[in-house]
């Protein structure tokens, strides 16, 4: 039986294509959507190399149910890419708790008791890959979006500590942060805003789902087991540190 890997939010953009990558790779994914008709779609597209379950990372009774039928169906997974993630945007001035809660909750809570619950299988297999899927907001930041940023610029400070803490155990936690990636996001906007985007990014495109996906492989393969607590940005020039 193939090893397991999870990827949250892995109906559609980006998280479809590190689940698609990872299939490729060798593993049994196993991708979240945040409802049931999202989580069949992704069942359907990957055939008998995946399955979808639904999971509102914002709230911990869904992780608990989540990870209770997880386990009931199948081996303790020893991939976990975490890559679901929302946006409330408003201005500081303007940002109701509500806002700011719903991503912190979601962005970056549901994550650390999401990890928390499979490190424990991992630590028994004496492998595993955790990989966070961060943002060039959480460096650069963006007005507008300071739960978003702040919710980003934590998840790495999470990585950076848990690889710390797990890397004598063969487990590696990496974090990737994109710049503008083609979506059905960016595909919603107009041409002058496409343009104006294009205009801030030195390789004059947007980056391709494949080649976030691409980098995830890798750092989920044994070529990158040295590397831990890094943060790998994949996004044209657009921030560079």
């Amino acid at each position: 039986m193939n090893p397991t890997a999870v990827v949250t939010g892995a109906s559609r953009g980006i998280g479809l294509a590190i689940a698609e990558a990872l299939s490729q790779a060798g593993y049994f994914v196993v991708g979240t959507a945040t409802t049931q008709a999202g989580a069949d779609r992704f069942s359907q597209r990957m055939a008998e190399q995946g399955q979808g379950y639904v999971l509102n990372l914002g709230d911990p009774l869904s992780i608990d149910a989540f990870t209770d039928a997880l386990k009931a169906d199948h081996d303790a997974p020893c991939i976990l890419v975490n890559n679901a993630g929302i946006t409330q945007d408003n201005l500081a001035m303007r940002m109701k708790p509500t806002e700011w809660n719903a991503v912190i909750n979601t962005n970056l809570n549901g994550v650390f008791h999401l990890t928390q619950t499979f490190i424990r299988g991992m630590m028994k297999a004496k492998f595993g890959r955790i990989i966070n899927i961060s943002s060039v907001v959480g460096r650069m930041g963006n007005p507008g979006q300071i739960n978003y940023a702040a919710a980003k610029a934590g998840l790495e400070g999470f990585t950076r500590a848990l690889g710390a803490e797990l890397a004598s155990r063969n487990i590696t936690v990496n974090a990737i942060a994109p710049g503008f990636i083609a979506t059905d996001m960016t595909d919603a906007l107009s041409p002058e805003q496409q343009a104006k985007m294009l205009e801030r990014i030195p390789a004059a495109r947007l980056g391709q789902p494949k080649e976030v996906a691409d980098l995830v492989q890798f750092l989920s393969s044994d070529a990158a087991g040295y590397i831990t607590g890094e943060t790998i940005a994949i996004n044209g020039g657009l921030y560079m540190s």
